[in-house]
């Protein structure tokens, strides 16, 4: 019997951790095959690859599941004779409408590394398929859960030879740890398996050596990296003693339990730009964060984020949407947490993933969420429609102008001076209106937010001179002179003369502003003064602000 391991990745830099898995594990199994696609790949051509196996097993998620069953669907077409195997989170529950289609055959609920070899061992005896959802006789079959699969046997698996070495390098690599969650958030699938597992060491330090040799982003899938801080030190040490030029480690963490052994290892012995945290905040929200069964301590978060930002690149998270979390709740959320200033501050909307708690209890909150793949929230009792339009605004101008870093000063002097909350809500309905969803370059990024700060904020002068800056600061090559107008030639002369500029070498641009230069230099911080703001160019490195 031929059988092909499969998914569709959402993007080329994607790898996918469970089909190497369930690979290794069985590659005795002389029909076995793996191989991973891309959702740019055209359904026709995954098809007719597929179509010659007798049983494809696809691994399936929220941003895959509808590509895979149209797939499914002309495989079918190909070769009716093909069976077709579903598994993964998308299908591990609420799965009686996808067992119902005519172009599935089987899935498998949960975990799959027993049901798996189970079906490559009985096969067509089902029945003996522990954790096999399939049909018999027109009704549908649910075979009893199957035993937990003893983790220690991943000792000496490496599930990323599926993969040629040599594409791991421009791949994200994950690696998990451990499995299940300490935590019970109500939205989240992870929280159903609260009993945490932890991956044995040689498997782990094995996965690791591999993907630091042959890879470059490695990142975590443990949804709290920290739950045990001593095994996550053993984690970490083990990296700075191996990695190599260029690896970069990313964690999902949980900030608001202060572990000072954790903080002191990193603020001592991490260097800079090798591991990124992510830390989810989701609301500030007390009430809100008690339904969905969440502990969460603000002060401790923003004591550890400034502990550690010095030596680690922070990505924070919050999520629109969530019980009794009303407009004025998530602007508050918004403007305290942005001003941690993250390099990274994601701003999702609830998805109603199958399985959750939320999801299950959807009526009594109001819910009404799209019945289809991401299942995102589209009203509650607590949001209207109208409301998660303007966060949404939000929530793109954000991502272009600060996650993207094309306006860091500009937004952080409004964080500080202005609601930043307003600010981008304006400014995302602005590019709505003026550019759609296109991309229109970054004359057009930077003409969009000077024509919003102008119209609005017609009395800062120093909001505009920070998009001037914003705006130079992308390019290496000095671009046309926009927003501010040049200083004068004498001016310019003595400005070359005082500050020994060379003028035959570099470009410059030049212009008086409102406030200290050198204060934002060296503390990023605005202090009121008039001053001259001039920008080097080389043409080949980054430009930079001459003090």
């Amino acid at each position: 019997m031929k059988v092909l391991l499969t998914t569709i990745n959402s993007k080329y830099i994607h790898q996918n951790l469970a089909i190497g898995l369930l690979y290794q594990l069985n590659r005795h199994y002389a029909g076995l095959s793996v191989m991973e696609f891309t959702s740019k790949i055209p359904l026709v051509d995954i098809a007719q690859h597929c179509a010659a196996f007798d049983v494809v097993a696809f691994s399936c998620y929220i941003w895959n599941i509808e590509q895979t069953l149209e797939a499914a669907r002309q495989i079918k077409q190909l070769n009716p004779a093909c069976k077709v195997m579903l598994g993964g989170p998308e299908v591990s529950y609420e799965w009686d409408d996808v067992i119902a289609l005519p172009q599935v055959d089987f899935i498998v609920v949960d975990e799959g590394e027993v049901p798996f070899a189970a079906f490559l061992e009985h096969y067509p005896a089902l029945d003996k398929v522990p954790g096999l959802v399939w049909q018999h006789n027109g009704e549908v079959v649910c075979n009893s859960a199957p035993a937990v699969f003893d983790l220690n046997n991943l000792t000496g698996i490496n599930p990323y030879l599926s993969i040629p070495a040599d594409e791991l390098q421009n791949k994200v690599c994950y690696v998990e740890a451990s499995r299940g969650c300490p935590n019970r958030c109500g939205f989240c699938l992870a929280g159903l398996q609260n009993n945490l597992r932890y991956l044995p060491m040689e498997y782990i330090h094995s996965s690791l050596l591999y993907l630091m040799e042959h890879g470059r982003v490695v990142k975590f899938l443990d949804r709290t990296f920290n739950a045990n801080p001593s095994f996550a030190i053993s984690i970490f040490q083990f990296i700075l003693e191996h990695h190599r030029p260029g690896n970069v480690f990313q964690f999902e963490i949980k900030a608001d339990i202060l572990q000072a052994e954790l903080i002191e290892f990193v603020r001592t012995q991490v260097p800079k730009g090798i591991f990124r945290f992510e830390i989810g905040i989701q609301t500030l929200n007390a009430k809100s964060n008690s339904e969905v069964k969440r502990r969460q301590n603000f002060e401790n978060i923003k004591t550890f984020v400034e502990q550690v930002s010095e030596r680690v690149e922070v990505h924070l998270d919050l999520i629109v949407g969530l019980p009794f979390d009303y407009y004025d709740d998530i602007k508050y959320s918004f403007q305290e947490v942005f001003k941690l200033f993250a390099p990274e501050l994601q701003l999702g909307f609830l998805k109603f993933l199958k399985g959750t708690p939320i999801r299950r209890d959807y009526q009594q909150h109001g819910y009404r969420f799209q019945q289809r793949p991401p299942y995102q929230v589209q009203e509650s009792s607590y949001l209207s429609a109208h409301e998660l339009e303007q966060i949404e605004h939000v929530e793109h101008a954000l991502d272009i102008y600060w996650n993207k870093k094309r306006a860091l000063h500009t937004l952080r002097y409004v964080a500080l001076n202005h609601s930043i909350f307003d600010f981008l809500k304006g400014l995302g309905a602005c590019w709505s209106q003026q550019n759609g969803r296109r991309n229109s370059g970054l004359i057009g990024v930077y003409t969009t937010i000077y024509q919003y700060a102008a119209q609005q904020y017609p009395t800062d002068a120093i909001l505009v001179e920070l998009i001037a800056l914003d705006y130079y600061l992308q390019h290496k090559i000095k671009p046309a002179t926009r927003f501010l107008p040049d200083i004068e030639t004498p001016q310019r002369q003595q400005a070359f003369a005082s500050l020994g500029l060379n003028h035959h070498k570099y470009r410059y641009a030049m212009h008086n502003v409102h406030f200290n230069v050198q204060r934002l230099l060296t503390s990023g911080t605005i202090e009121p003064q008039p001053d001259l703001l001039v920008v080097e160019f080389s043409g080949v490195e980054a430009p930079r602000v001459v003090g």
